[in-house]
């Protein structure tokens, strides 16, 4: 990315806001290892290694990158170079778990990074016996679940390569086809239109479609079957993509036009429910009900939709219990789904709320696409 892109999604003045945050949650610290929340403040995709990389971001001081030696190079052609983080590099004879601690408060409590590996966290409760460690994700969740615009922006972008991928995919769906053989092609295709990874590719067809998270298999696509494929990666900004069609090759059974009729309503009712203050548990209710009353609630049976960003699973989470009021500048999934078996459907778009309803970040084509 161009320097003023990273900027504009890796602000220098977020590192502060976790400052300010982890003090409001009366943390003496967060310890951020390599993950989505590192490089939400950072912008730094620092590599999961046994080595130790750790961002310290203390209630009270300066923040600081302990890294390791053979790091340092990566982590200063990062956007950290850019943020005026003093770099604390250690050598292979070193402790950097002690060499943290140094600089730490000695009691209280230190919030450590939800992905930090279980070893990584035992180290520290070590090196800082005094400190009760807690999860630090509630004091980023509040930051990272409400998207500046430059992130909307990402989250667009990354929109629009997904939805380029799926106009390709009638091209790669025949009668005679194996789930997998199709699975490649599409994988193919996220690279080839801009992503820098594949999250995930699936390929659901005829009874396999009524399995939400079908894995890749060998099985013939045959004539007549629907085809659910869901797909998505990361974009080198680091946000991602996800988004759901239903596809079939040739004519489909009666009874899966009648539900599909259905789901188009129940998932075009949830997205206008989308507004400030509305809650994400009736943002599930809107297209829910609908599904119910046609006689298909049982066959419905995961959560509207879940946050996306740094991850395609985030904060907030569209489902009955979550009240907590949207607001503008969150974003996430809106893909309920039908299952009745022998085959199943799902419409997944990604969302923003915005000052006064949404704005979708996918816009291909919902309805069902027959493939010849």
């Amino acid at each position: 990315m161009e320097t003023g892109v990273t900027t504009e999604l890796y602000p220098p003045e977020r590192i502060g806001r976790v400052r300010e945050a982890t003090a409001k949650a009366g943390l003496g610290a967060v310890l951020l290892t390599p993950g989505p929340d590192l490089r939400y403040v950072t912008g730094y995709e620092a590599l999961q290694l046994e080595r130790l990389t750790c961002l310290a971001v203390p209630a009270e001081g300066e923040p600081f990158l302990v890294v390791p030696r053979l790091e340092l190079p990566a982590a200063q052609e990062s956007p950290v170079g850019e943020l005026g983080v003093e770099l604390v590099p250690w050598d292979e004879t070193d402790d950097p778990y002690a060499l943290t601690a140094a600089r730490l408060p000695k009691a209280g409590k230190i919030g450590v990074a939800d992905r930090m590996w279980a070893v990584m966290a035992l180290r520290f409760r070590a090196a800082l016996p005094g400190a009760e460690q807690v999860a630090a994700g509630p004091v980023l969740r509040e930051l990272r679940m409400r998207k500046s615009a430059a992130e909307v922006a990402a989250l667009r972008e990354a929109g629009a390569a997904i939805d380029r991928v799926h106009r390709l995919v009638p091209g790669l769906l025949k009668a005679g086809r194996t789930e997998r053989g199709v699975g490649r092609d599409i994988a193919d295709a996220i690279i080839a239109e801009g992503h820098a990874r594949v999250d995930f590719v699936i390929v659901g067809s005829g009874p396999n479609g009524a399995n939400p998270h079908a894995e890749l298999s060998d099985r013939v696509i045959r004539p007549g079957e629907p085809v659910v494929v869901d797909i998505g990666g990361t974009m080198p900004s680091g946000y991602c993509s996800d988004s759901t069609r239903n596809y079939c090759v040739g004519e489909p059974p009666a009874d899966y036009r009648a539900y599909y009729a259905v789901l188009e309503e129940a998932q075009r009712a949830s997205c206008e429910a989308v507004r400030p203050g509305a809650t994400p548990e009736a943002v599930d209710a809107a297209g829910r009900d609908i599904i119910a009353a046609a006689g298909h609630g049982e066959h419905f049976f995961h959560r509207t939709g879940h946050g996306i960003g740094l991850e395609s699973h985030e904060d907030p989470y569209i489902v009955a219990g979550n009240r907590e009021p949207l607001e503008p500048g969150m974003a996430f999934s809106i893909e309920p789904g039908i299952y009745p078996g022998p085959h199943g459907a799902r419409i997944e778009d990604i969302v923003v709320c915005t000052e006064d309803g949404y704005e979708p970040m996918n816009v291909t084509e919902r309805g069902l696409v027959v493939v010849d």
